[in-house]
């Protein structure tokens, strides 16, 4: 651990972050290990896309590339302070910085009520900064919408979830849903980390409480 176990509950204040750099300080190859399509823009014109942070990237991404109607996904970091961080830096709680995946979808073929359906069930909203064993800022949960009508679907179905766990007597979610910010890609081995090593850690595990689809 690089920095104390308190400290990496806390989000950062902006004159203690880390300062991060300009430009990206790694190369990256650019194509999705199992899907075949670009991680970075331009995306097709009947796309849309949102980002979203439920844990660990690694099992996250792996969720969202197996949708039907998902063009492309890739993984980063997201919703904080340090512009263009290493893994290593997120890691040390000085970042402010979420480990997020950028999901790419075609409305038409996948709703993005579908999206957040996987969201909710592929993980514990309820947890704050961590989820299951893994610690810290960069695993909190949250919902980064690139439109007014993802915030607005994004609110509902919390609503609708909250309602779902409460029945179960589940706590409260402390998901926050914020319109997106910048998105920095995560190192090249990251990128769909899973599917290139099939035997890798994954610790995300849901509530075991159904979603409900169609919030509006």
């Amino acid at each position: 651990m690089l920095f104390g176990s308190k400290r990496k509950l806390e989000m950062p204040d902006e004159g203690a972050a880390l300062p991060g750099r300009a430009g990206r300080p790694f190369a990256l190859d650019g194509t999705h290990f199992v899907l075949e399509t670009q991680i970075e823009p331009p995306y097709p014109a009947e796309t849309e896309h949102v980002v979203l942070g439920l844990g660990c990237f690694w099992g996250a991404e792996r969720i969202f590339w197996t949708l039907p109607g998902v063009y492309t996904t890739a993984v980063g970091y997201a919703g904080g302070i340090t512009p263009n961080p290493t893994y290593e830096e997120v890691c040390s709680g000085r970042t402010g910085q979420n480990e997020v995946v950028l999901v790419v979808f075609r409305p038409a073929e996948v709703s993005f009520d579908e999206v957040l359906r996987a969201f909710w069930e592929g993980h514990d909203p309820t947890q704050g900064m961590r989820q299951g064993n893994d610690v810290g800022t960069q695993y909190r949960s949250g919902i980064y919408y690139s439109s007014e009508p993802q915030r607005d679907a994004a609110l509902a179905s919390l609503e609708m979830y909250q309602r779902s766990l409460s029945e179960a007597g589940r706590s409260e979610i402390t998901t926050e849903i914020e319109p997106e910010a910048a998105f920095f890609y995560a190192e090249d081995y990251h990128q769909q980390y899973l599917a290139k090593n099939p035997n890798g850690y994954c610790g995300l595990g849901g509530t075991g409480v159904s979603c409900p689809v169609g919030f509006r």
